[in-house]
């Protein structure tokens, strides 16, 4: 098996995430190709059949795994439906970065933040929770990672101040919809979340309404409230946050 591909249990969150987005459940031979996405050193997985048929048995391994510990169901048809244990795996993965994001904004100093102040607070607030951060990694605003070694990008932010917001909800889309990152736009005022909104309506009305219900909507004063939390408790948060 080549060396770029990931070991069998790095495909198990993937594979709960995707089942996750499609309602639950989805034919196995449907999973192969968006899984690879997740992986971007593997390139194009089609070049070969013999690569093919390894990529579809390792797969198939991650998905032995998460059967057997009871996070799958699979059928003799190859559809494959996540379990409510499942379920709470992936919860919990998303629990390690939660943001409320219904506070009212009643301060304008962070409105005057520029864009590469607003980045570096995104770059401590994920070094602060313990993932591994990178600015305008490829195209993308700030990213965040699980570890340094990690293929998949967990977090996409992108900072919308002035800007195109077309193209920096495009950008969240693709993140969306290669590995399942969670999508956040960060946004200087209420004027341009209230654009946003629109564009990611979910009643398919907007836009961008594929990723209506995944993508979360940051205000630089919110942001700027948990950067100055955080960063008062670094420290301690450091000693608790060890592995």
């Amino acid at each position: 098996m080549p060396t770029a591909y990931p070991h069998a249990t790095r495909l198990e969150l993937p594979i709960l995430q995707e089942l996750t987005a499609t309602s639950g459940a989805e034919d196995v031979r449907f999973l192969y190709a968006r899984l690879a996405g997740y992986f971007p050193q593997l390139g194009e997985l089609a070049g070969g059949e013999e690569e093919s048929r390894a990529w579809r048995r390792l797969v198939q391994r991650a998905g032995r795994a998460l059967s057997d510990n009871r996070h799958i169901e699979r059928d003799a048809r190859g559809q494959w439906k996540i379990t409510p244990s499942g379920r709470r795996r992936v919860a919990a993965e998303e629990s390690r970065f939660a943001i409320e994001t219904n506070q009212s904004t009643t301060h304008t100093n962070h409105a005057m933040l520029g864009h590469a102040e607003v980045q570096g607070m995104l770059m401590d607030v994920g070094r602060i929770l313990g993932y591994h951060v990178e600015r305008e990694h490829n195209y993308y605003d700030v990213v965040w990672r699980t570890s340094e070694r990690s293929p998949r990008l967990s977090h996409v932010f992108e900072v919308q101040r002035r800007g195109n917001l077309d193209s920096a909800l495009a950008k969240l889309k693709k993140a969306y919809e290669l590995q399942r990152s969670k999508p956040f736009l960060i946004v200087a005022g209420e004027q341009d979340g209230a654009r946003a909104l629109r564009s990611i309506d979910a009643g398919a009305s907007g836009a961008f309404h594929e990723i209506g219900a995944a993508t979360k909507i940051i205000s630089f004063e919110q942001l700027g409230r948990l950067h100055n939390s955080l960063t008062k408790v670094e420290a301690t948060l450091s000693v608790l946050l060890e592995r």
